[in-house]
């Protein structure tokens, strides 16, 4: 019923094929670049350098998206956001093809390849915003809730998928895996251009006169008045920056698992297979009651997992911590996503959006550098407990400091 609801709404079916795209090879190039730098460095440099330098590459991503966060959403708000995100998926296919023939080299500069993540990282800034303020003007507000366990499910499909093949393809060559994500990021770039074609009303009004800096001066303002929005995403910043394990995954699947990029693409696609099943769940049974203890829950098992997975020496169970893991999630992520989009009216969403996204991307790229850099003093066991450790330690830290979040209950638009 609730696929019929969304996906009768071609608008949605084209923007979701995109992300689904989208998500793919940015998994797919994210493992084989990771496995890249990595197996580059290790012999010349040692594992904890190695792992340092995949840290790197997650900082070359981060900075210019915190640089670029506020400016982006300003521009989600006064822009077509469809031509915002064709112009960043070119961006990204430009990216995708200078990772191809930097991989070609027998032995690949790295400081080029931060260079283009840095400009990767750049178009994302942009891309975030302006995606996740579009959603809500695709479908009509009363299935706005099941829109959104969708399109986070196109995200988790992408999530599977893409590490997988990602890291079969690595096994073959890494230029291969980032090749053929490049020709994914054309399927991509192909889906948001017919949404230009599509009666989409992707350009919010805007009261005229208003500067940008004005526009981000409101966004700031509202998202410090809006504490339960504010709690639900700094949670999920704080905790999976700690907590995230991506960055260390190469050398534990190397150093303490005994395998190779397959088990490499295995340890990313069984985190994303568990969220993707629970966030399938979650589409046709949304949570309705009690939104934000089952938020506060969601992180609370995300730690404990990732804490199971850190002393694991063996796969399956370091695999099974992981599906864990991303269920756990899968069900933060619901519950933030829905928060963020109904409290937020559409002329601020470019804004909202783009501090969201930025939280997502210091949790994740910002996330991979703490984890290179902990890993250097820690050791991998010693830097996968930490996060484990921290992401406990937030969640209860969150109950006390938002108690708007402990309450939160319907995740239900407005009338």
């Amino acid at each position: 019923m609730s696929f019929r609801l969304v996906f009768g709404h071609t608008a949605f079916a084209t923007f979701w094929t995109g992300r689904v795209a989208g998500t793919t090879a940015t998994l797919m190039q994210s493992v084989a670049l990771g496995w890249l730098v990595y197996a580059s460095a290790r012999l010349e440099l040692g594992v904890k350098e190695s792992m340092f330098l995949v840290g790197i590459l997650g900082l070359a991503q981060f900075l210019p998206m915190f640089l670029l966060a506020l400016v982006a959403g300003a521009v989600a708000d006064h822009h077509d956001r469809r031509r915002i995100l064709l112009v960043c998926s070119l961006v990204q296919l430009s990216c995708a093809l200078g990772f191809s023939i930097l991989s070609l080299a027998e032995k690949p500069s790295l400081t080029a390849i931060f260079g283009i993540a840095a400009i990767f990282g750049a178009a994302r800034a942009f891309e975030m915003p302006a995606r996740m303020a579009l959603a809500p003007a695709l479908v009509p507000r009363a299935v706005l809730p099941m829109a959104i366990a969708w399109s986070t499910l196109g995200m988790q499909i992408g999530m599977i998928a893409g590490p997988w093949l990602g890291g079969m393809l690595s096994a073959i060559s890494p230029t291969l895996a980032i090749g053929v994500a490049g020709a994914i990021y054309l399927l991509a770039t192909l889906a948001v251009g017919r949404l230009l074609f599509l009666p989409i009303d992707a350009r919010p009004q805007q009261v005229a006169g208003t500067s940008r800096l004005v526009m981000i001066r409101e966004g700031l303002t509202h998202l410090r008045n809006s504490r339960i929005v504010l709690g639900a995403i700094s949670l999920d910043l704080f905790a999976v920056l700690l907590g995230g394990v991506t960055a260390l995954l190469p050398a534990y699947a190397k150093e303490i698992l005994a395998t190779g990029p397959e088990g490499l693409g295995w340890l990313r696609t069984l985190f994303a297979l568990g969220a993707g099943g629970m966030t399938l769940t979650l589409a046709f049974l949304p949570i309705r009651r009690h939104a934000g203890p089952w938020m506060l829950g969601g992180v609370s098992v995300f730690g404990a997992a990732t804490l199971i997975f850190a002393l694991s020496t063996q796969l399956p169970l370091s695999m099974l911590a992981l599906m864990i893991a991303g269920a756990a999630d899968s069900v933060s992520v619901f519950v933030r996503q829905n928060l963020v989009q109904i409290v937020t009216p559409d002329a601020m969403r470019g804004r909202v959006a783009a501090v969201s996204g930025l939280f997502i991307s210091a949790s994740n790229e910002l996330g991979e550098f703490e984890s290179g850099v902990v890993a250097r003093f820690l050791g991998l066991v010693g830097s996968a407990m930490f996060g484990g450790i921290g992401a406990l330690v937030v969640t209860g830290l969150w109950a006390g400091i938002f108690p708007e979040l402990r309450r939160a209950d319907r995740l239900e638009p407005p009338a």
